[in-house]
């Protein structure tokens, strides 16, 4: 399951400018980097994420019909390796990198070097603005007063 986590969010990392155009690793950051895509893979797997300027990634995950599940890989997971973009997974032996092909301005496809055919198609989702409560009281059905009902209390 970390494999493919891995791969996803490599893949997430390496897109880039122009219709199926492979990304250097700096239009990668650019286009990828604290940005929210959902995606879909070869195999069936599915889910959304974000990866930070750090290299973690967080997201979710569903393979293959199975529950969705909360993903968190942490800062270094994702690296720079010459002008590759890798993954470093605790436990692998290897670190595979990433082919990363931009197919229109919101989308792009990451596939593992030398496996073109193990690839994920990744698409830009915007969050709706305005999701972030900036005050802890309820909402109230009623308008709110600009002036105040009652006289303040004479000295």
């Amino acid at each position: 399951m970390y494999m493919r986590a891995a791969i996803l969010a490599a893949a997430l990392v390496g897109a880039g400018a122009a219709s199926a155009e492979t990304m250097n690793v700096d239009q990668a950051r650019r286009f990828v980097v604290g940005k929210y895509f959902s995606y879909t893979c070869f195999d069936g797997t599915r889910g959304t994420g974000r990866i930070n300027g750090d290299g973690s990634v967080i997201g979710t995950m569903q393979s293959q019909g199975g529950p969705m599940r909360y993903t968190a890989l942490p800062p270094g997971t994702l690296r720079v390796k010459g002008e590759s973009v890798c993954a470093s997974l605790r436990g692998m032996p290897f670190e595979p990198c990433f082919n990363l092909t931009k197919t229109d301005a919101h989308s792009f496809r990451g596939s593992v070097s030398g496996l073109s055919f193990a690839y994920c198609d990744f698409t830009r989702r915007y969050l709706r603005p305005g999701t972030v409560r900036t005050t802890w009281r309820r909402p109230s059905s009623a308008p709110m007063a600009i002036t105040p009902t009652e006289a303040p209390p004479a000295d």
